[in-house]
């Protein structure tokens, strides 16, 4: 009996499915990188650090853009955390102020807002006269979900008319890793300024109970009458309490250290 030999195209469509699957297999595994990588600088060099790499990462990973920001709301007003070499640095303040631009709607809005050409745009008037002073021709600002954040939004910059239109997909799924990773560092710095406040408390904590237990030696009375007096010269020379006991524990270790020599 004659082997039966596959047809050319069942051998194709195998060979098509494969080259497919290997495909996928390699961006998952390039997507899973990078984000290991942004997660990496996000623990190690905190936010700045992290949006200045993500700003330059986004001119070289997204076809058409020339530059790159970061806008965030902060204290009830728009800023630029980061922005990539060679962004003019007047291009985002200028939405800023006027309230109006991509960036702004993107923030406010949380709506993508694209705009191929600046030269036939009619949105943003002050804005674009400006932008295209600088060379830019087209514009993509993509809201970013910040946790914790009203508004931000990632800003590419584009030097030539829908310079941009060939990477919208590449900006979206770049715009999702850049947020997942800044709100990663967001989530390390919380996590270190707890730290920083448990470590503060502690030592003040001990400081003041060094300087209580001194002034019970010295003046022979109980632990309350101890405090009650400290708070109460904290009190009369305005001075908080932790730094009073620390100048009283500093005293005595002078006094001490002089008296040993």
């Amino acid at each position: 009996m004659t082997p039966r030999t596959p047809d050319t195209a069942t051998a194709s469509d195998t060979a098509t499915d494969t080259a497919s699957d290997t495909a996928t297999d390699t961006a998952t595994a390039t997507d899973t990188a990078a984000k290991t990588l942004d997660h990496a600088i996000a623990r190690a060099q905190g936010l700045d650090t992290l949006l200045r790499d993500l700003t330059d990462r986004a001119v070289q990973q997204v076809p058409g853009a020339d530059a790159c920001s970061v806008t965030v709301r902060r204290a009830d007003r728009l800023m630029t955390l980061a922005g990539s070499t060679g962004l003019p640095s007047g291009l985002d303040l200028r939405q800023y102020e006027n309230g109006s631009g991509p960036c702004v709607d993107a923030a406010e809005s949380g709506d993508a807002q694209y705009s191929a050409d600046l030269a036939a745009e009619d949105r943003w008037p002050p804005y674009t006269e400006y932008a295209l002073a600088t060379g830019v021709r087209c514009v993509l600002a993509l809201p970013l979900a910040v946790e914790g954040e009203t508004g931000a939004a990632l800003n590419l910059y584009g030097l030539e008319p829908d310079s941009l239109a060939h990477g919208l997909d590449a900006a979206r799924a770049f715009a999702e890793r850049a947020a997942d990773a800044v709100n990663e560092a967001l989530r390390v710095e919380r996590e270190r300024a707890s730290a920083a406040d448990v470590r503060t408390a502690l030592l003040s904590r001990s400081v003041i109970d060094q300087a209580v237990g001194m002034l019970m030696a010295r003046e022979r009375i109980d632990a309350h009458r101890a405090m009650e007096r400290l708070r109460r010269v904290s009190q009369d020379r305005n001075v908080k309490l932790r730094d009073l006991c620390a100048q009283v524990v500093a005293r005595a270790s002078g006094g001490a250290s002089h008296g040993r020599k």
